[in-house]
């Protein structure tokens, strides 16, 4: 791909994550320091399908660093995924002379960019990886995963108080369907005495044992982080089990952290993320780069193919699993 790159379009897609408007700041500022026209595409890939593309000068990216959400808004688009809402995508593209476009999101936002630009690999297109799941191949972290978690830890924080005041044991479930990241790092940063997430098969004699042996050392309160995505079953299912199994606690609760996870001024490192993320992605334009995803790597800029990011596993880091376990104890 080696065609000069003038206007270039943005669009955030699928789940927002707080950062998101850091990077298309980034974006922006950085496009504009380029002599390059910038352009914001409304909800997503649903946007490009029906053309609500604006221009975006530099004030409209003033004051918006330290807001979640996104500021272009967000949507699934189901029409996206066939080749004829592609086409009217495509279409409404060139239809608005946009030379090249980023896009912010997921692996479903990965997917659909793969697809997009092998059918139509004139128009070229970056991702940067904006979810709280951090689950994407190719890069250390992704925008809203730290800001995600410090909100989760928050979470568990005041409800130890509560757990500690009248004994009880909480299991607080957190986001993570296929993925065990926030749920972890939650775990270990919120003093948890247990944690259960998809990456690791836990039965519930072993989460019985566990609780058992704080209980021994007369640890009479407790709180075991739960990724929604765990196999044992939903949040309500294991509290039940462990119940019927265990009468070493004056009461079991269950806390559902849910979409808060998803809301908040992001934090500093997820701004500073967002940022170098944002302004890569216009510069691996410039640089006749496509079909890549913007991420880090050991603090470097790294570049990783959409089919590598989308398909291949980002695995648990095993020695701070082990630890978290240990620490539980």
């Amino acid at each position: 791909m080696n065609k000069d790159i003038k206007r270039i379009a943005v669009l955030t897609s699928g789940g927002d994550a707080p950062g998101m408007n850091a990077a298309v700041r980034a974006i922006v500022r950085n496009a504009f320091n380029n002599d390059l026209h910038i352009y914001g595409i409304m909800r997503g890939y649903q946007g490009m399908i029906e053309g609500t593309i604006k221009r975006l000068e530099t004030s409209d990216v003033s004051n918006i660093i330290h807001r979640g959400g996104t500021v272009l808004k967000t949507a699934r688009s189901k029409e996206f995924m066939t080749p004829e809402g592609r086409k009217k995508a495509y279409e409404n593209l060139i239809y608005n002379d946009i030379d090249a476009v980023i896009a912010i999101g997921g692996n479903g936002t990965f997917t659909g960019a793969m697809h997009f630009i092998e059918e139509y690999p004139d128009i070229p297109i970056v991702g940067i990886p904006g979810t709280i799941d951090n689950d994407l191949y190719g890069t250390d972290f992704t925008i809203g995963f730290d800001t995600a978690v410090n909100t989760a830890v928050q979470a568990v924080d005041k409800i130890r108080d509560t757990a500690d005041s009248h004994n009880r044991l909480f299991f607080v479930e957190v986001m993570g369907r296929h993925s065990g990241y926030i749920a972890l790092h939650t775990a270990i940063a919120g003093g948890a005495g247990g944690v259960l997430i998809p990456e690791e098969e836990t039965n519930l004699d072993d989460l019985v044992k566990l609780l058992k042996r704080g209980a021994k050392r007369a640890k009479l309160f407790s709180i075991v982080v739960v990724a929604e995505g765990n196999h044992m079953g939903t949040v309500y299912d294991i509290a039940k089990k462990v119940e019927d199994k265990v009468d070493f606690y004056d009461d079991i609760k269950v806390t559902v952290i849910g979409h808060l996870q998803r809301g908040g001024s992001p934090s500093y490192f997820d701004r500073v993320l967002a940022s170098i993320l944002g302004f890569g992605a216009v510069e691996a334009l410039m640089n006749h780069k496509t079909g890549i995803m913007v991420g880090i790597k050991n603090n470097n800029v790294h570049f990783t193919p959409f089919k590598d990011a989308i398909t291949k596993s980002k695995p648990l880091n095993k020695e701070l699993l082990r630890m978290a376990h240990i620490l539980a104890q």
